[in-house]
C-alpha cells in the first residue's frame, strides 16, 4: 500500500517472507528499503499463516468476504519502477494520487 499526504514523503507496506537464522530475519526477495530504514514488523509463522489463508478460505466460501481479482497474478514492481513513481509522486506534492493516475492514463 502505497499512501500519499500533502506534507508526508510517500510509504509503503508489503508482506514478505523471511528465514529465520541465526538470530537474524532474512528476507527472500530483495525488499525497497534504505540502508539502515527502520521498520515495524508482525511476525507469523508458516502454520499462523496458513491457518489464516484457511479462514480466509471459509469466509469466501461462505460468501461473507470477497478476495481481489487475481489476487497471486500482481508481478512486483522493479526497483527502477519504483524510484521512477516516487519521483513522479514527489514533483507533484499536495496533488491526491487519484488526479496523478488520471494524467499518467491519459498520456497512454
Amino acid at each position: 500500500m502505497t499512501t500519499l499526504g500533502a506534507k508526508s514523503k510517500p510509504t509503503m507496506s508489503e508482506t514478505i517472507t523471511a528465514v529465520y537464522s541465526n538470530g537474524v530475519l532474512r528476507p527472500q526477495n530483495p525488499l525497497s528499503l534504505r540502508d539502515g530504514q527502520t521498520v515495524r514488523l508482525q511476525v507469523l509463522t508458516e502454520e499462523t499463516a496458513s491457518s489464516a489463508e484457511q479462514i480466509i478460505q471459509s469466509l469466501v466460501a461462505e460468501g461473507l468476504v470477497t478476495p481481489p481479482p487475481h489476487r497471486g497474478d500482481v508481478e512486483p514492481v522493479s526497483e527502477e519502477a519504483w524510484r521512477e513513481l516516487t519521483q513522479r509522486l514527489e514533483a507533484s506534492p499536495g496533488k491526491p494520487l487519484s488526479e496523478i493516475i488520471i494524467e499518467e492514463r491519459g498520456s497512454m
